[in-house]
């Protein structure tokens, strides 16, 4: 006889307890508890016993042959407590029906490389491997609270629903134990080999590799703990990626690699731990980025934001150790505590339309100053802009005249010394008070001096009445105007003092006319 009922028929000769309820439960999706009376915690699955005992063959044959339905309800695998043995190797299949394990323990793979299927989960199990590159997956992946211990492959898979990995334990391919011979071949690149194998490689180190992922729902990565690292290159969350809590320690390549990623936006903070560089390089987020309350360690650069947009970045880490790349992103809204991270920061092409967060002019300007590149007026023209827009023009004053004196460390020795003449007299334009006070100070000193020491008459033949203050005021204007200079002269020593008046007043002239050029340049308006 052939028929749905043949075909549903066991292609096994014997199985366990455990597989015969599997296989009657299936057509109806009903659960299939093995926890009852027995130990839960799926990390010691291997000691038990054969009632426990399921086949990864049998899950696959189950959910292969669609005529093992025949019921009015969704056929499905639902798994309780099931010592799984073997690899589920489910690449490459069509899948219809919905595979929900739950508190197992799974010693081989689980693959659904290039498979199209519905919601998987895989809740509280410990599972040697899990691979799924380039799946479909029509609904939820759902690995909470599981232990990975091989590392966890979604690169270039599509999830239609959501992603969840919150209180799942990931180590790396380079960690997990060696497979005995027999072991499926297409992971031989996932584990390790024999003694006197190859060195381990990057993705020996990787314990979530996603690069091109796509989630259409939100991705919850909430107190993961990772051995190894994220890497999520190009990968694309459309409703956000969280990863509050989660603990990434990385050895020798970044905690979190996700150059190009997009996503409506991405919590990494409120106890997200990363042990290495967090790297999002010309990532995109159209919400807001968050690494408030986050721990981020690593030895030399700590974040690299460059290239990035957000519509706001919170950059307000409980605690911080290293270099913070800021360099040609743009942000909507930085909110910082620029002394929440007190190493590097490099700030070069950064933009921004707000800055939010309790800092003063002085610790923006030390923030400046920080960029291990040296001096470039970007960051200054950019926070005097800011100030500008907010109506604090004296604040954009004092980051320009910033600017200049950062600059003036970079010149040569002339340059240094005719810069720091601009700076005393005129503060480069942004002071042009400071003439005044100079002009002040040399005309009374003028005054007294010559009042005491009057020059003598040139040209007896009229008389003329001396005035100390007209006189000094004449000498210092670069052109006279009172024509007191050719009518006196100066006797002894006051001869330097007079001449030392003309020349002072050259400088004055020129210094702000050169700082009103400054001043007026269409740059330093910008």
């Amino acid at each position: 006889m052939v028929g749905p009922m043949a075909r549903s028929r066991p292609p096994f000769h014997r199985l366990t307890s455990a597989e015969r309820r599997l296989w009657e439960a299936y057509p109806t999706g009903a659960w299939v508890d093995l926890r009852e009376g027995h130990e839960a915690d799926p990390s010691s699955g291997g000691s038990w016993g054969r009632s426990r005992v399921v086949r990864a063959e049998v899950i696959s044959a189950l959910v292969l042959d669609r005529g093992a339905g025949g019921s009015a309800r969704v056929p499905g695998v639902r798994l309780a407590g099931a010592r799984i043995i073997g690899d589920l190797n489910l690449s490459d299949a069509t899948i219809e029906a919905k595979v929900h394990l739950l508190d197992c323990h799974i010693a081989g793979t689980v693959s659904f490389n290039d498979a199209r299927t519905r919601g998987v989960r895989l809740r509280r199990c410990d599972i040697l491997r899990f691979r799924a590159s380039r799946a479909t997956i029509d609904g939820l992946l759902d690995v909470d609270g599981s232990t990975v211990h091989a590392g966890v492959r979604l690169d270039n898979a599509h999830v239609t629903g959501q992603l969840r990995l919150s209180g799942t334990r990931v180590g790396t391919p380079g960690e997990a134990p060696y497979r005995e011979p027999g072991a499926d071949p297409s992971e031989a690149g996932s584990w390790n080999g024999p003694e006197g194998s190859e060195e381990p490689r990057t993705w020996e180190s990787v314990a979530l590799w996603a690069g091109g992922l796509v989630v259409d729902g939100s991705a919850f990565l909430r107190d993961m703990r990772a051995t190894g690292g994220l890497r999520l290159i190009g990968a694309r969350f459309s409703s956000g990626l969280y990863l509050q809590g989660a603990v990434v320690t990385a050895d020798g390549i970044p905690a979190l690699h996700a150059d190009h990623l997009q996503a409506a936006a991405a919590e990494l903070g409120a106890g997200f731990t990363a042990q290495g560089t967090v790297r999002l390089r010309g990532a995109r987020i159209g919400g807001v980025l968050s690494f408030h309350g986050a721990v981020l360690r690593a030895p030399r650069r700590v974040l690299h934001l460059s290239h990035m947009q957000a519509d706001e970045l919170i950059l307000l880490p409980e605690s911080i150790e290293g270099e913070v790349n800021l360099g040609y992103s743009r942000f909507g809204v930085l909110f910082d505590r620029p002394e929440s991270y007190l190493g590097d920061v490099r700030l070069n092409g950064l933009t921004y339309e707000s800055l939010r967060g309790p800092a003063t002019l002085a610790d923006r300007l030390s923030w400046l100053r920080r960029d291990p590149g040296g001096y470039y007026p970007q960051p200054y023209e950019q926070l005097a802009a800011y100030y500008r827009r907010i109506g604090h023009e004296p604040d954009a004053r004092r980051v320009l005249l910033a600017r200049q004196r950062a600059r003036r460390r970079t010149l040569r020795l002339p340059g240094r010394l005719w810069g720091r003449l601009l700076d005393g007299l005129v503060g480069y334009g942004y002071r042009p008070w400071l003439a005044g006070l100079w002009a002040a100070l040399l005309l009374a000193t003028g005054t007294a001096i010559f009042t005491q020491w009057p020059p003598h008459q040139i040209g007896l033949d009229e008389s003329r009445h001396f005035n100390a203050f007209v006189y000094t005021l004449d000498l210092l204007v670069p052109v006279s105007v009172f024509e007191q200079r050719g009518a006196w002269e100066p006797a002894g020593w006051t001869q330097w003092l007079a001449n030392g008046l003309i020349a002072a007043g050259w400088i004055l002239a020129t210094a702000l006319i050169a700082g009103a050029s400054r001043l007026l340049r269409p740059s330093n308006a910008s």
